[in-house]
């Protein structure tokens, strides 16, 4: 890695080493679409993992080494481009529409989904307006993700072969389907926030050694149970999201706590308690009941209103109050005092 120098920071060759890892991914991308066009489509899809691969470690390395800077994140939306959409893409063309123009359309609109998703995911960068949970999340599936996702009816032809995984209409609406998921408002895990537990340190690594183990002894087959297993916990991510934003004394808590927070408002809820309400809703339940005093009550309603103008309290029997019978009609209960 270098020697630091005394100031605490890198040489300038070791601070291109993120850069350098972008360009590798780059050369991946378009080294997937060289192996595809001499229909070796295994080497291609190894070729897309390296490229994710790169991808997750060029912004870990240039954290480390401090050596974050505009151009690099340039390059890396651009690399992502073309690895992650226009590689694909052709992959998928040149393996199973070579032959239709309807399939060249399709891998047009999945590069074009790819270049507006890269887009979008840059603008947001800069935005200050998202509440403090949101980086925990993706908004749509994330670059790498797609273009595996988007693979998989390749990854089933070349463990089974031929079958109907491989009809051309359902690839189609297949990788359709994956643009969609890219340019969608859909909540995605972010897996850098992910924080794993103490107790689930140790299933985990189990978890990984039976993954490597499914990888070695049939690769395609593992490759599409991790991507459908990423599609799998979609609705776990829209769940979690939804809670996050209905709940705001959790979104500073660390992610640990959270369940105790959680736990808290479950127990509120079977206990029948309310969240204090905001203030636009008290205004509205406040101006309901008054309407509903003036119906009930007009002479007393307006003695109300008088007084609450002067700055006075409305207090006694009659200060607009609805009487005892409508109180039951409409449902409100009367606290019972002197009940034995």
């Amino acid at each position: 890695m270098g020697v630091p120098r005394p100031d605490g920071g890198y040489p300038a060759g070791v601070r291109l080493l993120p850069n350098a890892v972008t360009v590798l991914n780059l050369c991946a991308g378009m080294s997937a679409v060289y192996f595809a066009l001499h229909a070796n489509f295994a080497s291609a899809i190894i070729a897309v993992l390296v490229a994710a691969l790169c991808d997750a470690l060029d912004g870990g390395l240039a954290r480390l080494l401090d050596a974050a800077s505009r151009i690099g994140a340039e390059l890396d939306s651009l690399a992502d481009l073309v690895s992650f959409g226009v590689g694909p893409a052709l992959v998928i063309y040149i393996w199973h529409f070579q032959d239709t123009r309807a399939g060249w359309v399709i891998s047009l609109v999945f590069a074009v989904c790819m270049a507006l998703r890269l887009a979008r995911f840059n603008t947001l960068i800069d935005d200050d307006s998202a509440p403090p949970f949101a980086r925990e999340f993706f908004v749509g599936v994330p670059a790498p993700a797609a273009a595996l996702t988007a693979g998989i009816p390749l990854y089933l032809s070349l463990h089974f072969g031929e079958g109907w995984w491989t009809n051309q209409w359902l690839v189609a609406v297949w990788v359709l389907l994956t643009a969609g998921l890219m340019v969608s408002r859909i909540p995605t895990l972010s897996l850098k926030a992910v924080k794993v537990p103490q107790r689930a340190i140790a299933p985990l690594l189990v978890g990984v050694v039976v993954i490597v183990a499914v990888l070695f002894v049939a690769p395609f087959l593992g490759i599409a149970i991790a991507a459908l297993g990423y599609l799998a916990l979609m609705p776990w991510t829209i769940y979690r999201y939804r809670w996050l934003s209905r709940h705001p004394e959790a979104w500073d808590v660390p992610v640990r706590q959270r369940r105790a927070v959680a736990r808290a408002a479950r127990s509120a809820r079977r206990l029948g308690l309310r969240p204090p309400l905001r203030r636009r809703v008290a205004g509205r339940a406040g101006a309901v009941a008054r309407g509903v005093r003036r119906r009930l009550d007009p002479d007393g309603a307006a003695r109300h209103d008088e007084h609450a103008r002067n700055g006075r309290a409305v207090r006694g029997p009659g200060a607009g109050h609805p009487p005892r019978g409508s109180d039951r009609r409409l449902g409100i209960r009367r606290e019972n005092r002197g009940r034995r």
